[in-house]
């Protein structure tokens, strides 16, 4: 199983940025569509961003577009989220997780994925 480790949470301050990054330990990462989850304080895990292995396409969840930017850079096996215009409604841990390997598209639903990182705290000051 792959394994992934999310870095770049903190604190920030309403209308700030974070980069948040996502670093697989194993050589299959580009053979794998990945994807950021997050999860606040009582609620459900929910869908974030979702990327193919070759970058494209993308899929975003209403409450991100415009804000939230996914990308890859498989030659370093990592992936990426650049979120603008942080709202407090953003504040919650961040999850980046993998396909199984070969399966090359993106998904929306947490189901589809079978590696997970442990989480990076988010937290969105108003």
């Amino acid at each position: 199983q792959v394994q992934l480790v999310e870095s770049g949470g903190g604190l920030v301050q309403a209308g700030g940025s974070l980069g948040l990054s996502c670093a697989a330990s194993g050589r299959t990462f580009s053979s794998r569509a990945m994807g950021w989850f997050r999860q606040a304080p009582g609620k459900e895990r929910e869908f974030v961003a979702a990327i193919s292995w070759s970058g494209g396409p993308t899929s975003y969840a209403d409450s991100v577009k415009g804000r939230f930017t996914i990308s890859r850079n498989n030659a370093k096996n990592t992936g990426y989220l650049q979120m603008n215009s942080l709202e407090p409604e953003d504040t919650a841990v961040y999850y980046c997780a993998v396909r199984p390997s070969g399966t090359l598209g993106p998904s929306t639903s947490a189901r589809d994925y079978d590696a997970w990182g442990q989480g990076t705290q988010v937290t969105v000051a108003s």
